[in-house]
Parts: C-alpha cells; sequence; structure tokens
C-alpha cells in the first residue's frame, strides 16, 4: 500500500488517501448511496466492493450492503473493527495501481453528483466548550459579574436542538421569524429576527449507542465515534435571548443547523490530537478525567460573502468532545447510531479568532467590514461558508467539510 493515491489530481492534495471522508451521494435518476472523497472525486463504494466480494476479499464482504444505503447509520453501526478494515481496504483500492482499470468506471467527479444529508440524524446535542466564547458572551451580556457562571468548569454546559432542522452544506436558510424584545421596549414584538448570526463548529457523530442506564467513559470515546462533520449553528440572538431564561435556547436555535456533506472518520485526524488547556483549577470530576492528548489542532475560517472575518483555532476549547460524550450520557442516557453532538462555538483569545459575529461585532457595538462595508449581523443574500484544516497522517494537511448556507428573506 502507498500513502499516495492514483486518481488524477488528488495526490498532495487536501483529500489524498489519508483523509476519505465518507458522504452521500446521487447521479441523475439515480438513488442516494454512500461513497468516499478522494481529490475532486467521488468512489461509489458498493458496486467495487462486491468485485472484490466476488473474489474472496474479506474485508470487502458485508460492507456492500450497508454501503447500498441512503444514509451513512447502517455502516456506521457495524464499529469501529469493520470501520478499520474498510478505510485499510479503500487505502488499498484507491493507492494501489493495479485496481485502476475496475475502479475508475466508479470514480464520478464531484460536478456530476449530488451531495446529500450523510447521517439520519438521531438526537441533537448542542454544547458551549469555549472558554473564550463563553467569557466574551458573560462580559457582553453580564458586565458586573464573572463572565463565567459557577458551573462552567466543572461541566460541559449544552442544550437538546433539533433533529429535524440539520441540514446539509448548500441548504438556503430562511430568516426565522419569531418573538424578540429589547431592554427599553415595554412589550414583545413578532416579526424576522434582526440579529441572525452563525456559529462555527465542529460536530460529532456516534457511530455506535449505548444501552439506556449505562455511562460512555471518556476512554471508550473512539468505540462510539464514528467522525467528525463541519456545523454551523444558525443563531437568532434578539429571539434567543427574550427566550432562553429560564430553560435555555429554544426557538432562537431550533430553525436550521447546517452540516458539511463529508464525514471526515476519526482515523483520519490520528495526527491532529494535541493537549486540553489546563483544568486543573479546579481539577474536573474523575467521570471527566482524559488521559493524554484529548484535544483537536483544527482551524477554522469563516467566509462571510467571499471573505474570511475570522479564523477560530479549535485547539483552544476548554472542553474535549470525549469529555462532551461521557457528561451526555452520565445520568444513564442512551445515545443511538446517528446522534449529532456539536462543539458550541469555536472561539480564541483574539478578536481575530471569534467564531460568531456576536463576537467579531460585541453585540452589534463594534462593526467589523466586509468588501469595504460595515457589518454586525446577517443580512438577506449573505453567504457563510465555514472551511476547516487539520494536520494529516503523512505529515501534510487534510481538508474537513465544508459548509455553506445562504440567508433567504423570511416569509
Amino acid at each position: 500500500m502507498t500513502d499516495t493515491t492514483w486518481v488524477e489530481g488528488a495526490a498532495g492534495s487536501l483529500f489524498d488517501l489519508d483523509n476519505l471522508p465518507y458522504g452521500v451521494f446521487s447521479r441523475p435518476g439515480e438513488q442516494p448511496r454512500v461513497g468516499v472523497r478522494i481529490g475532486e472525486h467521488v468512489l461509489d463504494l458498493a458496486p467495487v466492493a462486491e468485485l472484490a466480494s466476488a473474489e474472496g476479499q474479506s474485508a470487502a464482504s458485508g460492507l456492500a450492503a450497508a454501503w447500498r444505503n441512503p444514509t451513512l447509520n447502517a455502516f456506521m453501526a457495524l464499529g469501529p473493527e469493520e470501520w478499520r478494515a474498510a478505510r485499510e481496504w479503500i487505502m488499498e483500492v484507491l493507492g494501489n495501481d493495479v485496481h485502476v482499470a475496475r475502479t475508475t468506471l466508479h470514480l464520478h467527479p464531484l460536478t456530476d453528483v449530488e451531495l446529500h444529508l450523510p447521517v439520519e440524524v438521531g438526537d441533537y446535542v448542542d454544547f458551549y466548550a469555549s472558554e473564550h466564547h463563553a467569557s466574551n458572551v458573560g462580559r457582553m451580556f453580564r458586565p458586573d459579574q464573572e463572565p463565567l457562571l459557577p458551573n462552567w468548569k466543572h461541566l460541559p454546559v449544552g442544550y437538546h436542538g433539533r433533529s429535524g432542522t440539520v441540514v446539509v452544506s448548500g441548504t438556503d436558510v430562511v430568516r426565522p421569524m419569531g418573538q424578540r424584545k429589547a431592554p427599553t421596549e415595554e412589550r414583545p414584538a413578532y416579526g424576522p429576527s434582526q440579529r441572525l448570526d452563525i456559529e462555527a463548529e465542529l460536530g460529532f457523530v456516534v457511530g455506535v449507542g449505548s444501552a439506556m442506564g449505562e455511562r460512555v467513559a471518556t476512554a471508550d470515546f473512539a468505540q462510539h465515534t464514528f467522525g467528525v462533520v463541519g456545523l454551523n449553528d444558525w443563531s437568532a440572538r434578539d429571539i434567543q435571548a427574550w427566550e432562553y431564561v429560564p430553560l435555555g435556547p429554544f426557538l432562537g436555535k431550533s430553525f436550521a443547523t447546517s452540516i458539511s456533506a463529508w464525514v471526515t472518520p476519526m482515523a483520519a485526524l490520528d495526527a491532529a490530537w494535541t493537549e486540553l488547556p489546563g483544568q486543573d483549577d479546579p481539577e474536573v470530576l474523575d467521570y471527566l478525567h482524559v488521559h493524554g492528548p484529548a484535544g483537536l489542532d483544527i482551524e477554522v475560517e469563516v467566509v462571510l460573502d467571499g471573505e474570511v472575518v475570522t479564523r477560530p483555532p479549535y485547539r483552544t476549547m476548554y472542553w474535549s468532545p470525549a469529555q462532551m460524550l461521557a457528561h451526555t450520557t452520565v445520568n444513564g442516557a442512551s445515545i443511538r447510531t446517528g446522534d449529532l453532538w456539536g462543539s458550541g462555538t469555536i472561539s480564541g483569545p483574539e478578536r481575530d479568532q471569534r467564531g460568531s459575529l456576536l463576537e467579531l461585532s460585541w453585540g452589534g457595538k463594534e462593526p467589523f467590514t466586509v468588501a469595504g462595508r460595515e457589518r454586525t449581523f446577517l443580512e438577506d443574500g449573505d453567504e457563510v461558508t465555514l472551511r476547516y484544516t487539520a494536520p494529516g497522517t503523512s505529515g501534510g494537511r487534510i481538508a474537513l467539510g465544508e459548509v455553506t448556507g445562504r440567508i433567504l428573506p423570511a416569509h
């Protein structure tokens, strides 16, 4: 097996053999099914696996049926040993030119396919795991108090979102309607959100579930987590500000959450693990302890109407994905194949590392400039793209799937 691919244009790219994200695609007149991205192509996995299975290649047996499905769920439910075997087999197929003749027929340019939501999402939970983001929000809205609330460094704070409005990258987002009330107003008003925002996040996808009453330890993260998606938690800040006391976000978040069409397997991020910021003051409780590197060195770019406006670094996150998963299940709540949890807004310590427009404009009081014009929150017609890169296992860099959405007027 080589460490690069024979696929034209893919060798040395951000989507070489050390990446291989999974997605769901279709061609005109065909049913959606699972593929893997290599360069600017997608490999139709099921027919290639069927060829290999007919030749007695055990690594491919049983995989074709899972890959004929219109979501990744059946494949993810097979578990980490099958994920590992599948990845090794795909690397062999795309890395050894002995497979060129029979594989090329099933290799399609991305420009010729439609990409679909890759996962049938079960439950969706969104966290609040960046100390910089939480501190910025605290300073904006509670200027006379400590920025962080008393529980924040003891547990990963989260809210339960709406899985039915998780959409694939490229889906337009309609400006939400709802109640909003400024502090200076006597009564709430109903209408389109005036403070529509983004949240640059990572999403983690559950592959193998757990039984109700069981707990997933931080050390078992890899046994349950299939991969990572880019995630934009669109947020109507004015609706959110009026509704969130005392139970937290609801309509200000539930109208749309965008994820990438590609799910990067955790194995592709083996070189991206890094140490967490210190968690010794206060020391976390035992069930949240992690051993070894538990953070991820992933760079994010937020592009608004074609211009990069901020670059949040995921390595600065306080809470790790393993801790978020452990906390989700510590009360005995079960997880299921396809469950999704978001990291919360990724923000670093610098102004140009803030992962939301709320922070970037400091609540609308400090406009930033895009294309020579001052901006605060999203306007109709705006297009936002989140881009992600990480160290690859071959020494270069890999890209996670982009997340793009365009704002349409309320109706």
